[in-house]
């Protein structure tokens, strides 16, 4: 058995992380304001649009785990494989739609700094989540998962 057999994190990261990233985003704009260039209110309306369409993109893999009956928390068994859609698109359409609901945020809030702390949160998720999760799968799943991870890429 290898150690990601059984689970791939004891932590839950990937909520911790966005939620982390949110704040920070949210109180370096307060304390260090790094405003859009140019009118805010032409930013707003793209801002919105993006956070609907991230969340929706979140439900529709969110809906994924129930179909095929495995856990959609990061600390838990996977008990299948999805690869149909969204998972044919990418293989992290959640952690996609947090680092696209971020930039809307930003958008929205007329903030650069929700902009920059995408790279970090996606480096950190890559790190803390990420390669452990595939690990997991990998060792789960064999030549299944292979075959999947060749065939779909890890964020588009």
């Amino acid at each position: 058995m290898t150690p990601f057999q059984d689970r791939p994190n004891v932590i839950p990261w990937p909520p911790i992380l966005l939620l982390g990233a949110l704040a920070l985003a949210y109180l370096l704009s307060r304390v260090l304001p790094l405003s859009l260039p140019g009118p805010v209110a032409l930013f707003v309306p793209l801002g919105w649009l993006l956070v609907v369409a991230s969340l929706g993109f979140m439900l529709w893999a969110f809906l994924a785990f129930r179909q095929h009956q495995t856990s959609v928390l990061p600390n838990r068994r996977a008990d299948a494989l999805i690869t149909a859609a969204p998972f044919n698109i990418s293989r992290n359409p959640i952690y996609l739609s947090e680092a696209v609901l971020l930039f809307g945020l930003g958008l929205v809030n007329g903030s650069l700094w929700y902009g920059l702390v995408i790279a970090p949160f996606m480096l950190a998720i890559s790190r803390m989540a990420i390669i452990r999760e595939e690990a997991h799968l990998a060792a789960r799943f064999g030549a299944e998962w292979s075959t999947y991870a060749a065939r779909v890429r890890r964020w588009l």
